[in-house]
């Protein structure tokens, strides 16, 4: 992917100052560029990944699927989440419950109350905590050996570094959004699966 001017790559690969301001700047234009895409092309680009996620899915492997709830252009995947719980499925909706912890993943029906957590984010009136078997991370950008972008703040690799065992991590994401590395850290953990509307990738 071509970054505009002024966000060069860090120099150094170990040089973590340098790489949190290279991905601030490229989070940035990430987001830029997929909130700038019209409504009705995102729906459409939404459903064929979501489309692609059912095709690449084991199900008969996952009881319990916790997905996030879209926010800032991310492709909405509340259709699989609802499918799921029709299925006789569990769901769950990751939420925030301390600075720096790890997430908590509450039970999640379609209809239920909802209240607003961190960052605005609706999250379940009630906790009633989950134990995912496969977590739908949405990214901001990725890079072909499965590392995400994500907004910055560490909460989805401290909680899957966390988990035992850990869940399967789906990525989800604009196929624009692939770069060539995102300089991964020894805490950046690599999802098994990434999915975009054009695709579906197996970290190499």
């Amino acid at each position: 992917m071509t970054m505009p001017p002024g966000i060069h790559p860090p120099a150094a690969s170990d040089d973590w100052n340098a790489i949190r301001s290279w991905r601030k700047g490229v989070r940035e234009e990430l987001i830029r560029r997929r909130t700038e895409i019209a409504p009705r092309v995102r729906r459409r680009m939404a459903e064929e990944a979501c489309a692609r996620i059912v095709e690449a899915v084991d199900w008969r492997s996952i009881e319990v699927l916790a997905f996030c709830w879209p926010i800032k252009g991310e492709f909405d995947v509340r259709s699989i989440a609802e499918r799921h719980a029709a299925r006789g499925g569990e769901v769950a909706l990751p939420v925030a419950v301390a600075p720096s912890a790890p997430l908590e993943f509450w039970r999640w029906r379609p209809g239920m109350p909802m209240r607003t957590g961190v960052w605005n984010i609706p999250i379940p009136a009630e906790r009633h905590v989950l134990i995912p078997d496969a977590v739908i991370a949405p990214l901001v950008g990725f890079d072909a050996r499965g590392y995400r972008l994500g907004y910055g703040g560490g909460y989805f690799d401290r909680t899957l570094a966390a988990a035992s065992p850990q869940p399967q991590a789906i990525g989800l994401g604009y196929s624009n959004a692939e770069l060539e590395t995102i300089y991964p850290q020894p805490h950046d953990i690599p999802m098994n699966l990434i999915v975009t509307e054009q695709g579906v990738l197996i970290p190499k």
